[in-house]
């Protein structure tokens, strides 16, 4: 099982990054000193006595993660993905997704991925390739994603979380783009890496037949 079977991945750590987006960069921030108000097996929360870049002072609560987001867009040969639907707690609300969860950092984030794919989706794949790297919500938290796209798709099994009932479908991914553009899926991992898989199909980034599939019905050819 690789993890890319194509050109090298963008985000391979010895690829300069460029001058307008940088990891070392100094924080503008600045905090006078900070207290756990909260904490639990997936995150704790922080208060700080911050300063802001303006030198203005900001009472600053921060979401910081336990977990590495991982999550993956199920390619079939056919052209269509595999979506799992669930509630979410915080909105209240019914949500068509990608498999995606939690990895630990002291895991590797390739096998998190892995396993959210068979607990939530059944499924397992040959061949993946990472799509896109994200900061989710970065204004009051510090939780980082990676998402893969997967294909050469066969059943697995995976038991799923004791707090999830998880619903299955199969969809073509011009349905999925779609449903995405009249604002039906909005799941921000979600709507990201379906944008990515599209352009990956677009450049050659994905195997020609299963890039063709994948265009067909938005009117689109890989180049």
């Amino acid at each position: 099982m690789s993890r890319t079977d194509a050109e090298p991945s963008p985000f391979d750590q010895d690829r300069p990054a460029p001058r307008w987006q940088t990891d070392d960069q100094p924080a503008p921030w600045t905090s006078r000193g900070g207290e756990v108000v909260f904490e639990n097996a997936w995150l704790r929360v922080t208060r700080d006595d911050a300063t802001a870049p303006t030198g203005s002072t900001a009472d600053y609560v921060v979401a910081r993660f336990r977990n590495l987001a991982v999550g993956v867009l199920p390619l079939h040969d056919d052209g269509t993905v595999t979506l799992v639907g669930q509630q979410r707690f915080p909105l209240k609300n019914f949500v068509w997704e990608m498999p995606e969860g939690g990895a630990p950092f002291d895991e590797d984030p390739f096998e998190g991925v892995k396993r959210e794919l068979a607990e939530e989706a059944g499924l397992q794949a040959d061949h993946w390739r990472e799509a896109v790297r994200l900061e989710l919500s970065n204004s009051v938290s510090d939780e980082r994603a990676i998402a893969w796209v997967a294909w050469g798709l066969t059943p697995a099994l995976g038991a799923a979380d004791d707090t999830e009932d998880i619903r299955a479908a199969r969809v073509p991914f011009a349905d999925l783009i779609h449903e995405i553009e009249r604002g039906a899926v909005r799941d921000a991992f979600t709507v990201a890496t379906a944008y990515r898989a599209l352009r990956m199909a677009q450049t050659g980034a994905l195997p020609t037949e299963l890039a063709r599939n994948l265009l067909a019905g938005l009117s689109l050819e890989p180049s």
